[in-house]
């Protein structure tokens, strides 16, 4: 069987199902095969808040009026959660717990993640919150990774999907322990426009650290700075900073500390 094949077949299993979908290429891959395998009785679900960029929210709604989705958008409440908002090494838990138990307020259906493959080798305390709420994971039951993933987006012609770069909620910009609050999220999605803005092809961050705000610019863009402190100066006077920003190497999950 093909990896399409395994997702229907697991799909087709349920007689309702509703799907976290968090905008990202995983998530909305599976709704949108979800969709197809069940038509009407399949329903997204999608949680806005200051730590979602709001560009995530945007394609969500798009994509619910192209193919007819059954959407909930709904207030997790986790930044309202002092568990989560002290921002420990397991503030993933308590976002999916918020998650998990807010969709369950609003339906009993069997309830479904896009956890892929891969996810099972990274550090994942939201998938305890998901096995605690009974969350099926489809692209896992299927043996689908991350690559396969975007190779059937693409099969499906949503080549916006395949191409959809990485980007972790916005709370994972700050350092473990640094309390997550609206205005730092706030201040890492501004600068993030910017270097979208500036840098359209790069990968990079905005992170903020106890010791101040670092950017982290992949390598090739990096080096193609004449002068990375001027880009720092600017964007700290862009942001009304009273330090400059500091720009580093960009390092996967740097701003995640294990020992805090």
């Amino acid at each position: 069987m093909t990896a399409r094949e395994r997702l229907a077949a697991i799909l087709g299993e349920f007689d309702r199902l509703a799907v976290a979908v968090s905008g990202g290429v995983d998530s909305m891959t599976l709704a949108w095969l979800a969709r197809r395998a069940l038509g009407s009785r399949v329903a997204m679900f999608h949680a806005a808040s200051a730590a979602v960029p709001p560009e995530a929210t945007e394609r969500v709604r798009a994509y619910a009026a192209r193919d007819g989705w059954a959407l909930h958008v709904v207030d997790a409440g986790e930044l309202a959660d002092p568990a989560y908002a002290a921002n420990p090494v397991d503030r993933c838990y308590f976002c999916k717990t918020d998650l998990y138990g807010t969709i369950r307020r609003h339906t009993d259906w069997p309830m479904a993640s896009g956890a892929n493959l891969d996810d099972l080798g990274d550090f994942r305390p939201g998938l305890t919150a998901a096995a605690q709420h009974g969350v099926r994971h489809p692209l896992v039951e299927a043996g689908i990774d991350k690559a396969t993933v975007r190779a059937l987006a693409a099969e499906e012609g949503l080549d916006d999907l395949a191409e959809l770069p990485a980007s972790p909620c916005l709370s994972s910009r700050i350092e473990t322990g640094m309390p997550v609050t609206v205005g730092r999220l706030r201040l890492v999605l501004e600068v993030e426009r910017l270097l979208r803005r500036e840098f359209p092809q790069a990968t990079a961050r905005c992170r903020l650290r106890a010791s101040g705000v670092v950017v982290e610019l992949d390598e090739a863009t990096l080096a193609g700075l004449a002068d990375p402190g001027a880009l720092g100066r600017r964007i700290a006077e862009a942001q009304g900073l009273d330090e400059p920003v500091a720009v580093a190497a960009y390092s996967r999950g740097s701003a995640f500390l294990h020992g805090r």
